[in-house]
């Protein structure tokens, strides 16, 4: 046992309960257009069953065969917007975002070399538009708070806990940001993602 325990000096530390969250990669695509740079983003088709029409950046679950979440967000980039490896590079990794809904997001920087080779999927993407970096740095998001409260199931065993019924649970509070552009809303884990990459090039 006391071989065990001095062993886990040699481990690295990773996110607790990690295997039990799905596992998601996006990328936050940049484009150079005439000196500027922009930020793209896809608004999701309306067939689509799980949150359409919202906008977001290319992305989706990890799968196995993918290796890595770099490579998921490489292969749902070529699969959204109809690109090949060789048409973007992935830049940095950047933080990653554990979601209280269960889901793990692995977000990266990338720069979309060739921008003209976009050919977006019609059955996952309404459209694409761009956003000037410009103005994300110069234009603060809406902030608002969104209270997350604590339910239990009716064999939850409160008992077991001190005061019971009456403990004094916590009420998480998640940050929102709002970005908008031309009517479309930027909001949830993409605005999140966004507001991370923005304060750290603000810097």
């Amino acid at each position: 046992m006391e071989e065990r325990i001095r062993a886990l000096h040699k481990r690295s530390p990773k996110i607790l309960d990690h295997r039990r969250h799905f596992k998601t990669a996006v990328l936050l695509p940049l484009i150079k257009q005439d000196d500027e740079y922009v930020v793209l983003f896809e608004k999701r088709s309306m067939n689509l069953s799980n949150q359409p029409g919202e906008i977001c950046f290319p992305g989706g679950m990890c799968e196995p065969e993918d290796g890595s979440a770099r490579n998921t967000a490489v292969r749902e980039t070529c699969e959204e917007l109809g690109l090949y490896p060789e048409d973007f590079e992935v830049l940095a990794d950047l933080d990653i975002m554990v979601s209280p809904f269960g889901i793990l997001i692995i977000p990266f920087l990338g720069i979309i070399n060739n921008p003209e080779a976009i050919d977006p999927n019609p059955d996952e993407v309404e459209k694409v538009f761009c956003v000037p970096l410009s103005y994300l740095l110069e234009h603060e998001p809406l902030r608002h708070q969104m209270s997350l409260s604590v339910t239990f199931p009716d064999d939850f065993p409160l008992e077991l806990i001190p005061q019971g019924k009456n403990y004094p649970f916590r009420q998480g509070i998640l940050p929102q940001y709002f970005y908008i552009w031309e009517g479309e809303v930027i909001w949830g884990l993409t605005a999140r993602i966004l507001h991370h990459f923005i304060e750290m090039i603000k810097l």
